[in-house]
């Protein structure tokens, strides 16, 4: 199951020994598509603006609305104008000066595959090149760029929200260091979709800049994969599809965060506290975050994927010879499909090469070890030595390995030091990989208590004390999540094997699930990786859970429980508590004050809260169904 992958350089170690400044003007020559020199955003509007479609488009809704063409054209420009980026080398500099002190103050390291950059090097040659991170951070699209300019390959344009163009200063400097700025939703705006997509296909056409946006829309604030979004993935296969390049390279780019610098903002996010609008001065009160110690950066540039290869046998595009290229046309079924499909394996591909440091490992086994009883009722949660963490730590270290994870493991053991009870994060010298995360876990001497927020006591009242001690629980939960793609197949047929181990007379015996009717890539994927670790038996059609493999099982099991548990009390809420008019803004509100009046009830188990980290898409899965 370990497929090989790239080595990491750590860039900041040159950084830390040589002069900001000469990095910042040093001589910058990237090499481009084909060699094309670089292209003057001014020309770039006015091929946007003179191109067929647009003014296709353009008397379309010159003939819908009444207005004049002119007008329409008119309108066209502004919208562009509000668009587009330009990019200036000497705010490149300025960016990648300031940048450097930030991050060698924030970051231990920021190791990138060098073999990767070489590969996209010769991609962004050979065919125009849509760059595709993973996006878990604010920090996530300055980081490319950073990397990019560092390594003398070409700067992207980026895909920006509306949001950070309302910046004073900081906006413009955005624009100008490549970012372009687009609404989050265009609302049927016919005039609005005909010049984003057309500035955005113009840019490929002619290999001005490798695109840059990500695929699930937004930040994840569960630090879990999104249902990724196929809106600005039509856009940028489309030129290829109707002949006009001969090929589009996707490149999935997988980000690491050790401690993700928003990691409480988003637990208050999940607990119903308003995201805060982006603004300069919000920045500036942020600039505490450079006293904090944020552990280090991976960052995995993965293997260019062909547009050309992967429609082969898939799309027929002869379909886009049937009328002339310019007119707008919605994609056809098969083409939907297609381009999902390939949405989905890019997500998977930034899933496979994630970078798993110690701590998501830590985290797991502690929200397993410490949350098995009522969270407001007194009790001590059961205390557990260095010793047994560091030796569940090494188990699960050979679990995920041979899951074929990406782990990052320096050192034999995760944890240094004598035997010490530790539940959370103990802030003693050597415990590094505790004491990175203060902030999600607290250890009050003599004795060890639930969670509380960082930096107080406990709030009085019963439903404050349970907001407060969750929003360390999902920070915590967060970094779990970064293993989960590692566990979810094998955990849906470990909690099978366990259901129907534990099914009444006439069902399948203990311990036996019947697996002739089910197929599927992912149910082989997952019984070949129990057999192989030793948890299954598999014989004449049938899986047999092994005593060897109980504790596997029983871990794997609990993994996803959260979010099991999610989609039953979203059954029960929509049993005892929804109203026929309830609307999608409300429900996820809705459900939260709902668990609050279960768990203040004692009407709902633990583990409390974590299951709100799935709630938008059991919502998404229940309406799918």
């Amino acid at each position: 199951m370990l497929k090989k992958r790239d080595d990491f350089e750590d860039m900041l170690e040159e950084r830390r020994s040589s002069s900001d400044l000469k990095y910042a003007f040093k001589c910058y020559t990237p090499v481009l598509y084909k060699g094309m020199p670089p292209c003057k955003t001014t020309v770039l509007k006015s091929m946007v603006l003179h191109s067929d479609q647009l003014r296709y488009v353009i008397n379309q809704v010159s003939k819908e609305t009444g207005e004049s063409a002119g007008a329409i054209q008119e309108e066209a420009s502004a919208i562009l104008e509000e668009m587009a980026h330009r990019l200036q080398l000497s705010t490149v500099r300025f960016f990648a000066f300031a940048l450097t002190k930030a991050f060698k103050t924030l970051f231990r390291s920021i190791h990138v595959n060098e073999e990767g950059l070489q590969r996209l090097q010769q991609a962004i040659q050979d065919h125009p090149v849509v760059l595709l991170p993973s996006h878990r951070s604010y920090m996530d699209f300055l980081l490319m760029s950073y990397i990019l300019y560092t390594y003398d390959l070409a700067l992207p344009v980026i895909a920006a929200g509306m949001d950070f163009m309302g910046m004073k200063f900081v906006g413009e400097m955005l624009r100008m260091s490549g970012a372009f700025f687009i609404r989050r939703s265009f609302g049927g705006d016919k005039l609005y979709w005909a010049v984003f997509s057309e500035y955005v296909k113009t840019m490929l056409r002619n290999g001005m800049a490798p695109v840059e946006f990500f695929l699930e829309g937004t930040r994840s604030r569960t630090c879990k994969s999104l249902t990724p979004k196929i809106g600005l993935l039509n856009i940028v296969m489309e030129p290829f599809l109707k002949g006009e390049v001969f090929d589009v390279s996707l490149v999935p780019v997988s980000i690491s965060y050790e401690r993700i610098l928003e990691e409480s903002l988003y637990a208050r996010e999940l607990l119903g506290v308003p995201k805060p609008k982006e603004s300069t001065s919000g920045l500036f009160k942020a600039r505490k975050v450079l006293s904090e110690d944020y552990g280090s950066i991976h960052v995995y540039f993965g293997h260019a994927v062909s547009v050309r290869t992967l429609s082969e046998g898939r799309v027929d595009r002869r379909q886009f010879n049937l009328q002339p290229r310019f007119i707008p046309k919605k994609p056809s079924e098969d083409t939907q499909g297609f381009v999902s499909a390939v949405a989905y394996r890019l997500v998977r591909s930034q899933e496979e090469n994630m970078v798993l440091m110690p701590w998501v490992l830590l985290a797991s086994l502690l929200l397993q070890a410490h949350y098995r009883g009522p969270l407001l009722e007194p009790h001590r949660p059961q205390g557990m030595t260095l010793e047994e963490l560091t030796q569940r730590a090494v188990w699960l270290r050979g679990l995920v390995r041979g899951l074929g994870a990406f782990l990052h493991w320096p050192g034999e053991t995760p944890l240094e030091g004598g035997r010490t009870t530790v539940t959370g994060c103990v802030c003693e010298r050597g415990y590094r990989y505790l004491c990175l995360h203060t902030a999600v876990w607290c250890h009050r001497s003599p004795d060890v208590g639930p969670l509380l927020p960082a930096g107080g006591p406990g709030p009085a009242s019963p439903e404050e004390r349970l907001l407060g001690a969750a929003v360390a629980v999902l920070s915590c939960a967060s970094y779990r999540n970064q293993v989960l793609h590692v566990f979810l197949r094998p955990a849906l047929l470990a909690t099978a094997v366990h259901t129907a181990s534990s099914g009444k007379k006439g069902e399948p015996r203990p311990g036996v699930l019947p697996c002739c009717h089910v197929t599927g890539r992912d149910f082989e994927e997952a019984c070949q990786q129990l057999v192989q670790s030793g948890a299954l038996q598999a014989s004449q059609q049938q899986l047999t859970a092994t005593d060897r493999g109980e504790p596997t099982l029983a871990f794997l099991t609990a993994m996803l429980e959260p979010f099991l548990q999610g989609y039953q009390v979203v059954c029960r809420y929509l049993c005892e508590e929804a109203s026929e008019s309830l609307t999608e803004k409300l429900f996820v509100p809705a459900v939260r004050n709902f668990t609050v009046k279960l768990l203040l009830a004692g009407n709902l188990s633990p583990p409390p809260f974590l299951f709100l980290l799935c709630l938008s898409f059991v919502l998404y899965t229940y309406t799918s169904l």
